[in-house]
């Protein structure tokens, strides 16, 4: 699937197409925005955002949740869109619309609560001061989207920021445009009179470079580290703060007393779905060595009977992005030089822009099929000796997205999630964190920096305000040359002999 600018007619305006990634067909012909366009957009966002920014937060939230209504009732048309750009099946992207309605919901609801002025403690030097903290709007975020999940991953930004009093100007992925255009339809649906308020701009690389540099209060970017490093940069000219979500290498650990059932059907669906391209998906599998065998006996039977494809039968689409097939080529002829075994699949799996699963054994741990993002329907199962030794190995990646722990006891699962470095974790399932709207979501290393979703997610779209109100005169100013330095010592001495004691 490629989308190649193109001047459509001598004064008509530069163009992409996005294609089917399937078959190559064009879907649809989609503007070409560039820095004149996207500083016109911001401009017009940020008019609609100090209106916006001036509801009290129950006019916000009512609006909000008019806008999760409409898209509910345009979900069958939305899912066809996503459907149609991505190549994933009907159903899974119905599931990720889901998803979002679920977290736009909870923005909605618990923005008033989280946003509010809240009183809190002065301490003992400054105990006349009433003091206060609040969290008001940055003013216009810039979102850059990605293919892989076009609604779900921005919108957690998107979302939350529009939650938080500001207004968004996104650019969606050039694979996805579409996508990124309906969202904004259906806003100005379902509140017309802030039209304008998120904006969709399209485009490919440069347009995102031109939103970063449009004078935006923050971006919002969801990609891979390099193309993270080099939007920083630009953000970088202006001290333009960035959120980065760059994708993961997650780790699954499996005991000795997990349910391998349990854990096998998992592991395949977040290997497997979406043709493995999510960036909290599956990509190493730690299993204690007496139950690895077993282990991947059970992955290989249940990812055997996968088919990739377009049909209503189908259990995943093709590969959106063509240039990942290579990556995913490159990934398991490196493994199985280097000695791995392919208890599924192999080489000829690969044949653009399908995949057919592939699970691997025993490969190297410097492997680019063990460090390096495959983001393809590849699952690596090694064995280790231990709990310990599959912690120390899924905390070494360079990633630190997702994880999950499989076990018999969810206490001592609970015990391996809290030492595991990745951002979010899930115990006896996958992916389970993606689904609680109140938690926040985010890595640190090559994964990037920031949250999304939750309270933490909402409170990033914002500027704290700290307050203080002189309530009377304090019986030692500290903080005047009028005040006598003898009373100054006394009442330094009081403070420091309060501190000792307590």
């Amino acid at each position: 699937m490629t989308h190649t600018p193109a001047t459509s007619r001598e004064a008509g305006p530069a163009t992409f197409s996005s294609l089917d990634p399937a078959t190559g067909k064009v879907l649809a012909d989609h503007p070409v925005h560039g820095p004149a366009d996207v500083a016109d957009a911001v401009g017009r966002t940020r008019r609609a955002a100090e209106r916006w920014a001036a509801l009290p937060a129950a006019g916000r939230r009512s609006r909000l949740l008019a806008w999760k209504r409409e898209l509910a009732g345009r979900l069958d048309s939305v899912a066809s869109t996503v459907a149609a750009e991505t190549g994933k099946p009907r159903t899974d992207a119905e599931l990720e619309l889901l998803l979002t309605l679920g977290h736009l919901d909870w923005a909605a609801r618990h923005a008033g609560r989280l946003l509010r002025r809240r009183r809190v403690g002065s301490g003992w030097l400054a105990a006349n001061q009433a003091a206060t903290v609040v969290h008001r709007p940055l003013g216009v975020i810039g979102v850059i989207g990605p293919w892989n999940y076009p609604v779900y991953t921005p919108m957690g930004s998107i979302g939350y920021a529009l939650a938080a009093g500001n207004g968004v100007v996104f650019k969606p992925s050039e694979y996805t445009p579409a996508t990124g255009v309906a969202l904004a339809e259906a806003f100005d649906a379902a509140v017309p009179e802030f039209t304008g308020l998120l904006t969709v701009v399209t485009g490919a690389g440069p347009t995102g470079e031109a939103l970063a540099r449009a004078g935006v209060d923050k971006v919002a970017f969801t990609g891979s580290p390099g193309t993270a490093r080099k939007v920083m940069a630009v953000c970088a000219e202006s001290l333009t703060p960035m959120l980065a979500e760059c994708g993961g290498k997650d780790a699954v650990i499996v005991t000795a007393d997990a349910d391998l059932d349990t854990a096998a059907d998992a592991i395949v669906w977040g290997a497997m779905g979406n043709a493995g391209q999510t960036c909290a998906g599956v990509e190493r599998v730690y299993a204690v060595r007496e139950i690895h065998d077993d282990l991947c006996r059970r992955v290989v039977e249940r990812a055997g009977q996968l088919r990739p494809g377009t049909g209503t039968d189908a259990s995943y689409g093709p590969m959106t992005m063509p240039s990942q097939t290579q990556v995913v080529a490159r990934h398991v002829a490196e493994a199985v030089a280097a000695g791995a075994v392919t208890a599924l699949g192999g080489g000829d799996s690969v044949a653009d822009p399908f995949v057919a699963p592939v699970v691997l054994t025993g490969v190297p741990e410097d492997s680019p099929a063990m460090t390096e993002e495959t983001f393809g329907p590849v699952v690596v199962v090694n064995a280790v000796a231990d709990a310990q030794q599959a912690v120390d190995l899924a905390n070494a990646s360079r990633y630190a997205l997702g994880a999950a722990v499989f076990c018999g006891s969810r206490r001592t699962g609970a015990r391996l999630a809290a030492r595991l470095r990745a951002g979010a974790v899930s115990v006896n399932s996958v992916l389970g964190f993606a689904a609680v709207p109140a938690l926040p979501f985010g890595g640190s290393g090559d994964s990037g920096f920031g949250r999304v979703h939750g309270a933490a997610g909402l409170l990033a779209f914002t500027a704290p305000q700290s307050v203080t109100v002189r309530r009377f005169a304090p019986p030692v100013d500290l903080t005047s040359f009028a005040t006598p330095a003898a009373r100054k010592a006394r009442a330094a001495a009081l403070v420091r002999g309060l501190h000792r004691r307590r």
